[in-house]
């Protein structure tokens, strides 16, 4: 009865098998084994070394960009300012050869007229301003000076055609109407090439002039038409062509060799205006 709780009102006591001392040597004995067990050391015991583990890869990062250094900076700085300088230099020099132009045609109305060179006591006076080298740009001098010259060369012409009709005239009087067209020819004609055709292309390439340029084309294929005609010698329209050259070489040799040195020089001026026009 000593085994027995003395009160046999009390709760009875719960006993957990598991508590036992026996068991929980043998659960923690084999917990032990289990934690303790490596199945990679040799004979299946811990040789105390640790298995290496790989770093967990980390996902890539965007490296910033970098700003130019102060230097590259002043460089590209000073570069862009130079093409700026530059680029203003050549403005200012293009506006100062504009201005110096209109100060040179606005000084052109206070000079004096040189052309033509007369003498001072001469009763008539200079009616053109004429220089080749303060008013024709450098690349058109060439040009503008040989259509000077053939004015002249077809004034000297029409000097010619006039002294072969006096001839003419002379040798046979019912030619009197060659003579009188003749020195209409050259009291008309000389001026007048050189106020219609010589003169616009001189203002022309003066003042770059479009309308100068078209009435000195019209005028100058008008001409080279006459020249052309001229040269052929029609009797009685007063000029000594072939054709009226030709016509006295059985009469008077000497005065048909002097016609068709006028017929030649017709010629030429025909040529040479077809030259210069296409020029």
């Amino acid at each position: 009865m000593s085994g027995l709780d003395s009160n046999p009102f009390a709760a009875p006591v719960e006993v957990n098998p598991f508590q036992d001392p026996s068991v929980t040597q043998a659960a923690s004995t084999g917990r032990e084994g289990i934690d303790e067990y490596n199945p990679f050391s040799v004979g299946g015991q811990d040789n105390g070394s640790n298995i290496p583990y790989s770093v967990k890869t980390q996902p890539a990062v965007l490296q910033p960009t970098q700003d130019p250094s102060p230097q590259a900076k002043a460089s590209a700085a000073q570069a862009e300012l130079l093409k700026q300088q530059e680029e203003l230099e050549k403005k200012a020099a293009e506006l100062e050869r504009k201005e110096q132009e209109l100060q040179n045609r606005s000084a052109e109305r206070g000079k004096e007229n040189n052309w033509p060179p007369l003498p001072r006591f001469f009763p008539i006076k200079p009616c053109f301003y004429q220089d080749f080298n303060e008013e024709i740009p450098p690349e058109y001098h060439r040009v503008c000076k040989m259509m000077y010259y053939l004015w002249m060369y077809h004034c000297t012409t029409l000097l010619l055609n006039l002294l072969a009709c006096l001839i003419y005239f002379v040798v046979n009087t019912s030619h009197g109407v060659d003579f009188g067209l003749s020195i209409v020819w050259f009291v008309i004609f000389s001026p007048a090439a050189f106020m219609c055709w010589y003169r616009p292309v001189y203002k022309a390439f003066r003042s770059d002039s479009s309308f100068n340029f078209f009435f000195f084309f019209f005028m100058f294929a008008f001409q080279v038409v006459v020249y052309i005609i001229q040269s052929v010698g029609i009797p009685s329209w007063g000029n000594s062509g072939w054709i009226m050259a030709i016509s006295m070489i059985g009469s008077n040799l000497p005065v048909a060799v002097f016609m068709m040195v006028v017929a030649g020089f017709f010629t030429v001026n025909a040529v040479l205006s077809v030259i210069l026009l296409k020029m």
